[in-house]
């Protein structure tokens, strides 16, 4: 019988948010990514911006962010508060609440609102969310829409045997498969930890690893801390990854094989040259992105 060692993926940094900024009238967030320059770092992911929480006072105007176009890569946002609406121009919609995910392929174009659901906005409330923006490989950037609305009760939830608890969205662990369909190799976990209670989690050789703290405080390997609103980045060479909490706390864990292809990006548009780029603001405003009626 052949044992395979496993080898500690080390840590590559600890990164603050790089700008806080308003998304829209209703996505009060705060960045990691890309404004801290981490685009090779975190490949296949492109952007992670943290919402709120924050509370809204009660309207009989949704707030939100309001028709927009996106081409050549995912929107993937995690709800924790509140309740949030989409449409978009390929005739998807659906709404999610706490626990529930949203995950919207562009790929080729796609034109889409996302606004606090009117029930939620009339009433008022916290809202909370993380939006993350996934790639996607040349050979699918021009590939047909999609919409997956994942509910939190489709998410398989592994305890940890009183340490806590782990929602697959992505990928899989201790062969519970998560529900959302990807293009590439991708692992997303939300993790609940509880304090003092170390967890190892195994990722491939050669994936991109970061841990998101939405609340709390951990650490990693033993050494790297993070608090909230508070990224750690794993270097890509090992496979193993100990975190332990200092208090009951709340992570977002993504870990993805890396394109490696060229990044080009212009606002809602991300492909791999300039000329795409070109051709992309070309197409919407000839309306080939299609429009929200």
């Amino acid at each position: 019988m052949t044992t395979v060692a496993t080898t500690t993926k080390e840590v590559f940094g600890v990164y603050r948010p790089g700008s806080t900024h308003m998304v829209g009238d209703g996505f009060p967030v705060r960045n990691l990514f890309p404004s801290n320059d981490l685009d090779r770092a975190v490949d296949p992911f492109l952007m992670l911006d943290y919402a709120g929480p924050r509370y809204f006072e009660p309207t009989d105007h949704p707030r939100g962010v309001g028709e927009h176009p996106h081409r050549g890569f995912e929107t993937v946002t995690i709800l924790y508060e509140g309740v949030v609406a989409h449409r978009d121009s390929a005739g998807n919609a659906g709404v999610i609440g706490p626990g529930d995910v949203q995950w919207m392929t562009a790929a080729s174009g796609v034109v889409h609102e996302e606004l606090h659901e009117k029930k939620f906005a009339k009433k008022g409330g916290t809202l909370q969310a993380i939006q993350l923006w996934v790639n996607l490989p040349r050979a699918s950037k021009m590939s047909a829409p999609g919409y997956q609305t994942i509910l939190n009760a489709d998410i398989p939830a592994i305890d940890l045997g009183g340490g806590g608890k782990l929602r697959v969205i992505a990928g899989s662990f201790q062969g519970r498969k998560g529900p959302a369909r990807t293009f590439t190799p991708i692992q997303l976990y939300d993790l609940q930890l509880k304090a003092e209670a170390p967890l190892s989690l195994t990722f491939p050789d050669g994936h991109n690893m970061s841990l998101f703290v939405l609340q709390g405080s951990i650490s990693v390997n033993g050494s790297s801390n993070a608090g909230e609103a508070e990224l750690i980045v794993c270097k890509r060479h090992g496979s193993q990854v100990t975190i332990e909490a200092q208090v009951d706390s709340r992570l977002l864990v993504m870990s993805g094989e890396p394109i490696e292809e060229p990044i080009a990006r212009y606002g809602p548009f991300v492909m791999n040259t300039q000329a795409e780029l070109v051709q992309a603001v070309q197409d919407y405003q000839a309306g080939k992105m299609g429009h929200l009626s």
